[in-house]
């Protein structure tokens, strides 16, 4: 039977994704907000790890709260707001720098960076180097799709 649908259907039979290949639906994303809550940390965020490719990755996070502000040496960061809304402070200085691992610095927060309002839809390019911080209010939320690129 294989041998038939493959000479009379021959497309069918290269139906398969390439290597490397992922697909993320809208509502897959979504789901994100209400499994990740319960799994927050005491600085209010909830990550998971979606995928590994070479020199990049693919992440979803969650916040009900400020993070603290970053600085990788060596990764740019891409944002895509899922839903919630937060503001974003990039560029300035980190106050308190402190080396949490190698090439990832971290501290309680940023001094001279500018601000940009974030909601469902927009997206963010944060390149390497440079210092970033997301701010969330009381009682919002903020969840975001990531793909941190290595350089």
């Amino acid at each position: 039977m294989k041998r038939i649908v493959a000479v009379l259907f021959p497309f069918l039979l290269c139906a398969a994704d390439p290597a490397g290949f992922v697909q993320w639906s809208s509502k897959e994303l979504k789901g994100y907000e209400q499994k990740l809550k319960p799994k927050m940390d005491a600085q209010k965020f909830a990550g998971q790890q979606l995928g590994s490719w070479g020199n990049h990755n693919a992440m979803i996070g969650h916040r009900e709260g400020d993070g603290v502000a970053e600085l990788h040496e060596t990764v740019a960061d891409f944002f895509v707001v899922q839903s919630g809304e937060a503001t974003l402070v990039v560029g300035g200085t980190v106050i308190e720098p402190k080396t949490t691992a190698p090439h990832e610095v971290r501290g309680p927060k940023i001094s001279g960076g500018e601000r940009h309002k974030l909601a469902a839809g927009d997206a963010v390019h944060i390149p390497a180097n440079t210092p970033h911080q997301l701010l969330v209010e009381n009682g919002k939320q903020f969840t975001y799709f990531i793909v941190k690129v290595e350089k």
